[in-house]
């Protein structure tokens, strides 16, 4: 796998008005890049964009040494499908499921099994039969992280992952997730308006 997860270069975008311009930013494996800002400044944009969910209005992003642009719309699903985690404050769980059966479907969506340690790690392995309309928020956003984390993607991105936490729970999800990264040599890009979390990450851009 290329060092370089991600590299973007010249990113300028605007809402009415200059979110950002001529951002240059690097992720490589193995490595983490907070971006902090105050709302409205262009945080979840930058992470949109460098996701490839947004087009910016100038500038290029690649992944793994390809233009994310050059790539048809399979070839862009089947990328987002191997490669890509995401991970919001809003859990987005399928509602009418079990906490087992949402696992299950990121299990064959990506072809990995469950790792049933990072079940245990988070405290929710007694909790899989439940139905996830039963589960507390805090809950929900736990299972929502092991279900991405079972995808095994090669970079995270993260919109406010720990915003419905409360610290104690927060400061253990941030530490499974950066040890994911350490352990499987991959990349985080997160969103926080916490400067502790920002503060463990290898890089910070201020907007």
């Amino acid at each position: 796998m290329n060092d370089k997860l991600i590299v973007a270069k010249n990113l300028t975008h605007s809402f009415g008005e200059t979110l950002f311009q001529d951002l240059n930013i690097e992720l490589e494996a193995n490595k983490s890049i907070a971006i902090v800002g105050v709302s409205g400044s262009g945080k979840t944009t930058l992470l949109h964009i460098l996701a490839g969910f947004i087009k910016p209005n100038s500038g290029q992003v690649f992944h793994f040494g390809i233009d994310f642009a050059s790539r048809n719309l399979k070839q862009i699903e089947e990328f987002r499908k191997k490669n890509i985690g995401m991970i919001f404050q809003s859990h987005y769980l399928f509602k009418g499921f079990s906490a087992r059966e949402n696992l299950e479907v990121a299990e064959i969506i990506a072809k990995k099994k469950i790792d049933f340690q990072i079940l245990e790690k988070l405290g929710i392995s007694n909790l899989l039969d439940e139905k996830v309309t039963k589960l507390s928020g805090g809950q929900q956003q736990r299972f929502s992280i092991a279900r991405i984390l079972t995808k095994q993607p090669n970079i995270i991105f993260a919109d406010e992952p720990t915003g419905n936490l409360d610290r104690k729970s927060a400061d253990e999800v941030v530490e499974i997730i950066f040890n994911y990264i350490k352990d499987k040599n991959r990349g985080l890009v997160l969103v926080t308006h916490d400067e502790k979390l920002a503060s463990k990450c290898d890089n910070i851009i201020r907007l």
